[in-house]
Parts: structure tokens; sequence; C-alpha cells
């Protein structure tokens, strides 16, 4: 009989018998599907995702739409804030990619007191950056905003970023709960708490803007409040209700500094991945300003939320495909892993496709969506342009976020960090320097470059995997081929 080594919960190797391993655990639904058929789970467990997703985005746009109704000074504060908010949420969003890995794969190794260990820890890392973040963000908004040079604006975006980062405490614990959920299989729960918490929000945000008088400090209010519901109801499954798979319990704990390890190795470059995409941003911002002016930043700022929008469904599937890889890396089912990439990849592809169907059909509605008031209606062409050019990588985008999801549940973060710099920054930054700038295309060289880059980087991202997946793979039968003949 095969004899398999995986992580304990004092981080060392044990051995477990491969044939009695599904059999041995007591285990939830969505356990029972993570570790089961890779297909299947992928497919299951994504769908909730991009439900909750496509419900959130929504009511994001929802949102702006009222914060809009208070004047451009402002929306102005609550973009200047918002740069700021991203970098929050990428460092909790990539430690939550950190957990779900981690939790995942000691699943996958039916190693349940280390999964357990590891949801402990998780809640420790997010004491540790809810505190730091509270603090750096809460005392010294005043001096970011003012370095930023907001001018006047400057005490609307105090006002409304102080509440909103006095609720630190509720996104990080959300997002390392969701974290937990998912790497157990439970997408549904999430789903549930991440509807309700963004319909809450849309709610509460004309009421408190408007009718109870608050303006810009209303929204913020919304915000924070809505997050304190889903944590509310998240703390009372996990600590209160204790009925899911993973058992958060502090009498049981045991510190182990390689969990410590073993979640940061995917969560900082999972959370510095975040960052890239504001560089890639600024970058892209600073060179349709040089070939064409504001108004072309202002097309890429309309035409690159649609595109947003529109990958939701393989960003979703990759986050499944995540904890299905973790799981069968856990369990060294490696095998399972070439079908989770390549399915996954095939499903997001197709999806990605009829995304770009609808997209290049319907362009110019699209367009007219962002381009209604009288100072932007000229632009409604070039937002539609935009958008045509850009829905021809869709399909490509599920190569490389795929690839990511399986460096990622496998414990490689640095690898899924390192594609994501090729992809989203140098390939698609020096196309676009070269076609917009040195070839003196303008603003559509550089739409160009934007696509093309990622084309190649998710190409790359796409051959790294398979040799990665191989090599594990012959690795896998050395060691069954060893075990089978000794004596």
């Amino acid at each position: 009989m095969d004899t398999t080594s995986y992580p304990s919960a004092s981080g060392r190797q044990s051995e477990r018998s491969e044939e009695d391993a599904p059999s041995c655990v007591e285990t939830t639904h969505g356990v029972s599907l993570l570790i089961g058929e890779p297909k299947k789970a992928i497919f299951r467990l994504s769908g909730p995702m991009i439900f909750a997703m496509l419900i959130i985005a929504t009511y994001s746009l929802v949102n702006a739409v009222w914060v809009s109704g208070l004047g451009p000074d402002a929306l102005a504060a609550v973009g200047f804030i918002m740069p700021i908010y991203v970098v929050a949420l990428g460092l909790s969003n990539g430690l939550a990619a950190g957990v779900t890995s981690s939790i995942s794969r000691r699943i996958g190794a039916l190693d349940k007191t280390g999964a357990d260990n590891t949801a402990a820890h998780a809640m420790l890392l997010a004491i540790a950056l809810t505190v730091t973040l509270t603090f750096l963000l809460y005392f010294f908004l005043e001096s970011i905003v003012t370095a930023m040079g907001v001018g006047s604006v400057a005490p609307l975006a105090v006002e409304y970023g102080r509440i909103v980062f006095a609720g630190t405490v509720f996104l990080v614990f959300q997002n390392i709960a969701y974290a937990v959920l998912r790497a157990e299989g439970d997408t549904k729960r999430a789903m549930y708490v991440m509807i309700a918490a963004s319909i809450l929000n849309a709610v509460l945000d004309p009421i408190l803007i408007y009718y109870a008088g608050l303006g810009i400090a209303g929204a913020a209010w919304g915000t924070v409040i809505s997050l304190a519901l889903g944590s509310l109801i998240l703390f009372y499954w996990l600590m209160v209700k204790r009925d899911t798979y993973i058992s958060i319990s502090w009498k049981t704990f045991s510190f182990s500094r390689p969990i410590v390890v073993d979640i940061l190795q995917v969560g900082v470059p999972a959370s510095m991945e975040f960052l890239l995409y504001s560089v890639e941003a600024l970058v892209f911002n600073s060179l349709l300003a040089m070939v064409s002016g504001t108004d072309a930043v202002a097309v890429y700022t309309a035409g690159w939320r649609v595109v947003m929008f529109a990958v939701i469904p393989v960003d979703a599937i990759s986050i499944a495909a995540l904890s299905v890889a973790a799981a069968a890396f856990g369990a060294r089912h490696y095998g399972n892993l070439r079908v989770i990439f390549h399915y996954s990849m095939q499903l997001g592809c197709l999806i990605a496709l009829a995304t770009s169907a609808l997209t290049w059909i319907l362009a110019p509605q699209i367009a007219a969506l962002f381009t209604y008031g009288p100072g932007s209606t000229s632009l409604g062409p070039d937002v539609a342009a935009f958008l045509r050019v850009m829905c021809l990588f869709y399909p490509f985008v599920s190569l490389g976020l795929m690839a990511a999801s399986i460096f990622q549940g496998t414990g490689k973060g640095i690898f899924s960090f390192i594609l994501n710099l090729l992809r989203v920054v140098v390939f698609a930054a020096v196309l676009a320097f070269i076609l917009g700038i040195v070839l003196g295309l303008g603003e559509r060289g550089i739409w160009w470059g934007l696509v093309l880059g990622n084309i190649i980087g998710s190409g790359i991202g796409y051959l790294w995997v398979r040799i990665y997946i191989d090599r594990l793979g012959a690795r896998d039968g050395i060691a069954h081929h060893t075990c089978g003949s000794s004596p």
C-alpha cells in the first residue's frame, strides 16, 4: 500500500494511506466537494462566487451614483481615498489567498487538526494587519492626503477616509473569514454574506447621505455598517454556532512558525499582486496623458470599469480553482492539478468568449452608460472602440489567472507574483510604450500594447504551469515507484 507524506499541525511530515483517504475523515458537504471530482468541484464552487461578485460590482456602481449626487468635490474626495482603500483591500485579500491555500492543502492531506490550527493563526495575522493598517491610515490620513496634493477637497477626503479606515477591523476579518469558508469549499455561505452586505450598503447610502443629512460621511458610514453586519454573521458562524468544518479554538491552539511562513509565502506575494494593478493604472494613465491628454485617460478609466466587470466570472473561477488545486496538492494528487488547470481555463475561456461577443455587439450601448453627461458625450465612440479592442484579450485572461491560481494553491506565491508582474506590468507597459509612443500609434497603440502584453504574459503562464505540473507528476511517479518496489 502506497503512503503519502502531508504537513501536520506542527509542520512536520506524517504518513497516511491514499486508499483510505476520503473515507476516514468526517467531512461537510463542502469538503466532500473540495476533495472529490475536480471538475465538479470547480463548477459548483465557482457558481456562487460569480453571482456574488457580479452583485457586488453592480451595487458598487449604484453607490458611485449616490455619491456623485453630492457634487464634484465629494466625488473627487472619494476618488482620492479609493487608491488608499485599495491598498488596504489588497493586503487583506492577499493574506486571504494565503489562508485559503494553506488550509485547503491541509484539508486535502486529511490533516484537520492542522487546518484548524492554521485558521487560528490566520486570525492572529488578521489582528496584526488590522492594528497596523488602522494605526497608519486613521492617525496619519491627513498627512497622506496632503502629500497626495488633493487641494481644497482635503477636508472632505479626510472626513470620509477616517470613518472608512476606522472600520478596517471589519474589512480584514471579513476577508479572512471568507478565506476560511472558501478553503473548506463553502462558497455558498460566503455568497450570502457578500450579497447581504452589498444590498445593505446600497440601501443605507441614500438614507444616510440625503435623508439623514450626513453627506459624504453617510457614504462612509454605509460602508462601515455593511462590513460590520457581514463580520457579525461570519463571527457567529465560525466562533459561536461552530457548524463549519474548520473549528477555531484557542484552547487547542499551538503556535507554529512554519504555519505562519506557509500562509505568508502565498499571502505576501498575493498582496503585492494587488498593488501591481495600481501601478498598471498609473503607468497607462501617464502614457495616455502623454499622447492624447486627459480625454484619453477618461476613456481608459470609463472603459476599464467595464473590463473589470466583464472578467468577474473568470476571476471567480480562478478563486475556486485555487481551493481545489490546494486540496489536490495537499493530497498529492498531482494528476488532478492538470485536470483542474485545463478545466478551469477552458471554462473561463468559454465564458470570456461569450462576454467578448456581447461586448463587441453592445459596445456603443455600454459606452453610452458611462458618457451620458453633457461634457462626456463626445467620448462615447472612443469608449466603444476601446471596449472592442479590450474584448479581444478576455479569453487570454483565463490563462493568466488560472496559472496564478495553480501556483498559489500549491504554495508557490512568488511564482504567481512573477507571472503577474510580467503579464500586467512588464510586457503590457513596454509594448504600450513602443506602439503608442515610439511607433507613434498614439492612444490606440497603447490599447493594443495592453492587449498584446497580457496575451504574451498569459501564454508564458500557460507554458510555465504545464512544465511545473509535469515536474510534480514526474516526482510523484518516482516516489510511488520507490514505495512500490520496497520490500
